[in-house]
C-alpha cells in the first residue's frame, strides 16, 4: 500500500549526495552572499577612510577588479546551482541501478562514462575551490592586520602605527594611501561597525570556500563509490547472462538426449 510505496521511494534517495549537495548549496551560499557583501564593504571603506577615487577611463583598478569579483560571484552561484542539481540526479540514478540489478534495468556503457566524467570534472572543480579558499584567506588576513592595529592603538597610549596599502598591491607605488592611528579617519574607521562588519563577513565567505571543498570531496567519495558498485554491477549482469545462457544450452542438451533416449526405446 501507501506505506510500502513511502518505504520504497526512501530507499531509492541517495542520502550521501544529498547531504553532499546541502553542503554544497550551503557553503556556495555563504561565500556568495557573504562575498559579495563583503567587497560592497571594502568599497565604502576605501572611499570613505582612504579617499580613493574610481579612476575614468579603461584603467584597470581596485574598484574594477571588486566589479569583475562581484560578477565572478554570480557566475560561480549558477554554476553549482545546476551542477549540485546534475550531481543530484546522477546519484538517483545509479542509485536505481545498483538497486535494480536484477529486474529490467539495464546499466549501460554511456552510464559508466558519465559517472567517470562527473569524477574528472569534480575533482578539478575541488583543485578550483581550493584555489579559491586560499585566495579568499588573502582579505582575511588584510582585515585581520587592520583589526589588530585598531585595537593596539586603542591598547597603547600614543602609538603611531600606520597601514599603507602598498604592503598589499592594492594601489601602485606612485600614490601613498595610508592612515595612521593619530589621523581621525583612522579613529572614526575603527569605531564604525562597518569595518567590523566586512571582516566578519569575509571569515564567513571563508567557511562557506572551506564547506565547498569538503562538499567536492564528498561528492569524489561518493561518485567513486557509485562508479565502483555499477562496473562491478556490470560484472555481475555478464555473469549472470554468461551463466543463464549455459544453463540454457545444458538444458537443451539435456532435452535433446532425452528425446534421442525416447526415440530410440520406442
Amino acid at each position: 500500500g501507501c506505506f510500502e510505496c513511502c518505504i520504497k521511494c526512501l530507499g531509492g534517495i541517495p542520502y550521501a549526495s544529498l547531504i553532499a549537495t546541502i553542503l554544497l548549496y550551503a557553503g556556495v551560499a555563504l561565500f556568495c552572499g557573504c562575498g559579495h557583501e563583503a567587497l560592497s564593504g571594502t568599497v565604502n571603506i576605501l572611499q570613505t577612510y582612504f579617499e580613493m577615487t574610481r579612476v575614468a577611463g579603461d584603467v584597470i583598478d581596485v574598484f574594477t577588479m571588486i566589479d569583475i569579483f562581484k560578477y565572478v560571484i554570480y557566475g560561480v552561484a549558477a554554476a553549482f546551482f545546476v551542477y549540485g542539481i546534475l550531481l543530484m540526479v546522477e546519484g538517483f540514478f545509479t542509485t536505481g541501478a545498483i538497486k535494480d540489478l536484477y529486474g529490467d534495468f539495464k546499466i549501460t556503457t554511456c552510464g559508466r562514462c558519465v559517472s567517470a566524467w562527473f569524477i574528472m570534472l569534480t575533482y578539478i572543480f575541488m583543485l578550483a575551490w581550493l584555489g579559491v579558499t586560499a585566495f579568499t584567506s588573502l582579505p582575511v588576513y588584510m582585515y585581520f592586520n587592520l583589526w589588530t592595529i585598531c585595537r593596539n592603538a586603542t591598547l597603547v597610549d600614543g602609538a603611531n602605527l600606520c597601514l599603507d596599502l602598498r604592503q598589499y598591491g592594492i594601489v601602485t607605488i606612485g600614490e601613498e594611501k595610508k592612515v595612521c592611528t593619530t589621523s581621525e579617519s583612522f579613529i572614526k574607521m575603527c569605531d564604525s561597525n562597518e569595518l567590523n562588519m566586512t571582516f566578519h563577513l569575509f571569515i564567513v565567505a571563508l567557511a562557506g570556500a572551506g564547506a565547498a571543498v569538503i562538499a567536492m570531496v564528498h561528492y569524489l567519495m561518493v561518485l567513486s563509490a557509485n562508479w565502483a558498485y555499477v562496473k562491478d554491477a556490470c560484472r555481475m549482469q555478464k555473469y549472470e547472462d554468461i551463466k543463464s545462457k549455459e544453463e540454457q544450452e545444458l538444458h537443451d542438451i539435456h532435452s535433446t538426449r532425452s528425446k534421442e533416449r525416447l526415440n530410440a526405446y520406442t
